[in-house]
């Protein structure tokens, strides 16, 4: 909703629905708002197509001030924070607001794709107070933009494997508790290794020998580190970052005490509603696909560099699938935190069952039932980089206490179409960042370089078949 000024210089949110009886001319982004009440339960086929559209278009969207486009008086922080002085632009690059649209960045090949170079943004971790303006790496982590097709599958296999954590973590509570010893248990879900816990009989778990997973035992699928548990979580943090759009689930009054933290004139300037419009259309989106190519010679090639990918031992974090036991995608999720909407917020969550949408039906499945997601991940962090081969732990600062050489495994699903490669984009072709990766992939990297050339290109032709297609 937008506001009106009073006499006295107060703001106030109207109590109508936004833009009514306006121009169909005005120059605002945002053409209608999203009821939230109207999004609790599963939503029909119907209601679920029509909110992924109202997702796209808001993904498309290119916001203006009249949305409330820009922060004047707040900076990029995820958590609310007042600008020491008001911004000198209304848009830089560095600190943002840097993007007119979530698809001015995520556009390669199509909307919801990854983005060249010139899309690359700026992580300021530890400075959510500073609107720097150097690209010295001290002050920012430079990281690429990363593509979303599949990210609502990505999100269910998260959720999944850390109620799997947490289940094992109450178990050997429980054990410890009746024996009265220390309880040491493996950490594991959907063959995915997370090291060890020891439960201790006064209800306290020793966490030494935890392997690529939060203390909390919560699987963050998202960014380039593994810090962000949702789609809803990343989205909040992406408006206010990249567009100065702040919604009002963590922006809003009850966090902030003002519905226009950021001092630019418009109040509620995102709503619940179109927050969920957003994390419904990127969940939404089809997983890339293994695509035979036409040419006789690439698929020949292709099929050698499969079992090549194999025998390196890649297949060790990319793993070619993940089991999946179910499709219904709630929002806002379980493990959603304060400052995102969360299941406690809302009277009963809104379920995108993503079975309903075609391609969810060609989906193979393994003899339990459990969808077989091709993501060749693990969705895991894992040390990438060592003083030997160090180009994939360029970063000077470590983000939410992950260090700076652990990285993510990178999916590699549609990796043919969203180069150029390595966490700040600046690897342009496949060979380049294969041969960058160090630390716990040092001996597979090793192997692929000793590899015959014909080798190393048929692998590269086989990765050249993990498509995007729109």
């Amino acid at each position: 909703m937008r506001s009106t000024l009073l006499p006295l210089g107060l703001s106030i949110a109207l109590a109508l629905p936004a833009f009514a009886g306006e121009p169909a001319w005005r120059e605002t982004a945002i053409k209608q708002r999203i009821d939230p009440a109207s999004l609790a339960g599963p939503l029909s086929a119907k209601a679920l197509r029509d909110l992924v559209q109202k997702g796209r278009d808001l993904f498309e969207a290119r916001f203006t001030i009249l949305d409330g486009a820009g922060r004047p008086n707040a900076t990029q922080a995820i958590v609310p924070t007042t600008s020491r002085r008001p911004a000198e632009q209304a848009f830089q690059r560095l600190a943002g607001p840097d993007a007119n649209a979530c698809a001015s960045c995520h556009n390669e090949p199509v909307t919801g794709g990854a983005g060249g170079f010139v899309t690359n943004v700026f992580v300021s971790e530890g400075f959510e107070s500073a609107d720097f303006d150097t690209l010295d790496p001290q002050f920012s982590n430079e990281r690429g933009t990363n593509h979303l097709f599949g990210a609502g599958l990505v999100e269910l296999l998260a959720r999944e494997m850390t109620a799997d954590l947490v289940a094992a973590r109450a178990e050997a509570l429980q054990q410890a508790r009746a024996s009265g010893e220390p309880v040491r248990m493996d950490l594991a879900s959907k063959g995915v290794a997370f090291g060890r816990i020891t439960a201790l009989p006064d209800g306290s778990v020793d966490l030494a020998e935890l392997d690529g997973v939060d203390a909390d035992l919560v699987v963050r699928p998202f960014t380039q580190k593994g810090v962000m548990t949702s789609l809803r979580q990343f989205t909040v943090n992406a408006l206010n970052h990249h567009h100065g759009m702040q919604p009002d689930e963590r922006w809003g009054a009850r966090w902030t005490g003002s519905a226009d933290f950021d001092g630019d004139g418009v109040a509620d300037e995102i709503g619940t509603g179109e927050v969920s419009a957003l994390v419904a259309f990127q969940a939404s989106l089809p997983p890339p696909r293994e695509t035979a190519p036409n040419d006789p010679a690439w698929r020949k090639a292709a099929a050698i560099g499969r079992q090549r990918f194999a025998d390196l031992g890649c297949e060790t974090c990319h793993r070619p699938t993940l089991p999946l036991e179910s499709l219904a995608f709630a929002d806002p999720g379980p493990v959603d935190m304060a400052g995102t909407l969360r299941q406690g917020d809302v009277a009963s969550p809104a379920v995108y069952d993503l079975a309903l949408l075609d391609w969810a039906k060609t989906l193979p499945r393994n003899d339990k039932g459990e969808i077989q997601v091709p993501l060749f991940g693990d969705l895991k962090r894992h040390r990438i980089a060592d003083t030997r081969t160090a180009a994939l732990g360029n970063e000077t600062l470590a983000q939410r206490f992950v260090e700076r050489d652990v990285f993510m495994t990178a999916e590699l699903w549609g990796i043919a179409d969203t180069g150029p490669y390595g966490h700040r984009g600046d690897m342009t072709t496949l060979d380049d960042v294969i041969r960058a990766h160090g630390g716990e992939a040092a001996d597979s990297a090793k192997a692929y370089r000793d590899l015959p050339e014909a080798e190393r290109s048929a692998l590269i032709a086989w990765l050249k078949t993990l498509r995007i297609e729109p």
